[in-house]
């Protein structure tokens, strides 16, 4: 006995379309070819205004040969596009070249041209690679000094590090170096490959170095060869043009992003430009030049507009100034004034835009895996099924954006929660605030992205000829 999907009512008999081609569009002339008739107890197909019931298990119906459907947007034929496919085609590329060009024109502008590179107003010295032979504990005492009788109780005590320097002016040489032992410091040990900072003065003279950081570059090396090779041996060629796109979004961000904001560019802006470079450069070197790519596109630039314009609204209603801990270092190192309020803009239109690329994707795949498995479908039952998918995926999205700001701010979360002047003083605090209108203005965003995203791939699907899915 055949059973009725749910959600047949909706999208159709989606699971029960075969790949033999034996349903009529309305319309269509039925071929003069006689075929066998049923067996026995089997029933005649409805007519062809209703929806035809699944062939009996084990029999299967000839394939019929069938004349070039007329007047139907979706064909198993094998001949060229039909018109209103190229129209639409047409149309995503006057919406999509502008806004590639205004991206374009908006980098050239926004990049510090013949400007010399931003340097901190603090000297930062020189980073020296150095080896820590040895470790003694005991009293914090200067070159030379003797501790006579016993320490005062609350004195606290100092590692003293002996070290060779590999690399930089003093290589091969020697130095020890004092460091009080604080509960905020790290704890070296013999063996620990570490970064000095050379302030220029005497080699021989410990003063000139101080100890700032490990040596991290072998374990990030390896680490990210690890994750290059599951993203290739995973995704194949598709994985290596991820990764590709992955590099460029990188040097968007290294060469085009930082410098322009640091040269006393509107931070809002770079980040819009940078922003829209990554996001052509990404999603059309992943998934191909498509329309499924191009609808991908507009929802996740609909979804950066919004996600944009909400944390401005927001951020000014809250009076949340930007002016945190490291952007008062930064304005420091700068020496001049930046537009702090319009770098925490800038960071959450750059912080979700990764999270929609996931969002606009996964929509314009699902509703175009959808059209293939029923070309019956139109554009209002793909809408409908393509946003019960987008709801399980929203869910997830929202709380992915959402734990990776919490996760990143969980320093600042301690350290606020500790105040204890209670929950609403602590969620209105500078930091936490910052925080809270980030990660909701970038969840409506991706929850507006499902909807926007699902009907533009629908609308555009159901045009496509068969072919061409």
């Amino acid at each position: 006995m055949n059973r009725r999907d749910l959600s047949d009512d909706d999208t159709g008999p989606i699971r029960r379309v075969t790949d033999t081609p034996s349903d009529r569009s309305p319309g269509t002339p039925r071929s003069p070819r006689r075929t066998p008739p049923p067996p026995e107890g089997t029933r005649r197909p409805r007519p062809p205004a209703q929806r035809p019931r699944p062939a009996e298990s084990g029999r299967r119906r000839a394939p019929e040969p069938k004349p070039e459907p007329v007047g139907h947007g979706h064909s198993h034929g094998h001949g060229p596009a039909a018109p209103a496919s190229r129209q639409v085609r047409l149309l995503l590329m006057w919406l999509l070249i502008p806004l590639a060009v205004a991206t374009v024109v908006g980098m050239i502008l926004l990049y510090p041209w013949g400007k010399e590179p931003a340097k901190s107003a603090f000297p930062q010295g020189v980073p020296v690679n150095a080896t820590i032979t040895g470790t003694v504990t005991g009293p914090c005492l200067a070159e030379g000094q003797v501790q006579v009788g016993e320490p005062p109780p609350d004195a606290k005590p100092c590692l003293t590090s002996e070290l060779t320097m590999t690399d930089g002016p003093g290589a091969g040489k020697s130095l020890k170096l004092t460091l009080p032992i604080e509960p905020s410091t790290p704890r070296f040990a013999a063996g620990d490959e570490v970064v000095l900072s050379y302030n220029g003065g005497d080699v021989a003279d410990p003063a000139s170095f101080q100890i700032v950081d490990f040596q991290r570059g072998i374990p990030l090396l390896l680490l990210a060869g690890l994750f290059a090779l599951a993203v290739i041996v995973l995704g194949r060629w598709q994985g290596l043009a991820a990764l590709v796109a992955l590099g460029l979004s990188f040097l968007v961000l290294a060469l085009f992003v930082l410098p322009s904001i640091l040269a006393g560019e509107s931070p809002l802006l770079v980040a819009i430009a940078g922003a829209g470079a990554i996001m052509f450069a990404a999603l059309y070197l992943t998934h191909g030049l498509s329309a499924r790519t191009s609808v991908a596109v507009l929802g996740t630039l609909v979804s950066l507009v919004l996600i944009g314009v909400l944390s401005a609204i927001f951020s000014a209603a809250a009076a949340l100034t930007g002016l945190d801990d490291s952007t008062s270092q930064l304005i420091g190192s700068l020496g001049h004034g930046i537009d702090a309020r319009g770098l925490l803009l800038a960071g959450v239109v750059i912080g979700a835009l990764g999270v929609l690329d996931d969002v606009t994707v996964t929509q314009t795949s699902a509703v175009w895996e959808l059209r293939r498995a029923n070309p019956s479908l139109g554009w209002r039952e793909l809408y409908g099924a393509g946003l019960r998918i987008g709801r399980d995926h929203v869910g997830s999205a929202v709380n992915t954006l959402v734990m990776a700001y919490a996760g990143a701010a969980l320093p600042v979360l301690l350290y606020t929660s500790l105040s204890g002047v209670g929950l609403g003083s602590v969620l209105g605090a500078e930091n936490i605030a910052q925080e809270i209108v980030r990660t909701l203005a970038g969840s409506v965003g991706i929850v507006a992205a499902v909807p926007v995203t699902t009907v533009l791939a629908a609308l555009i699907a159901s045009r496509e000829p068969q072919e061409s899915l």
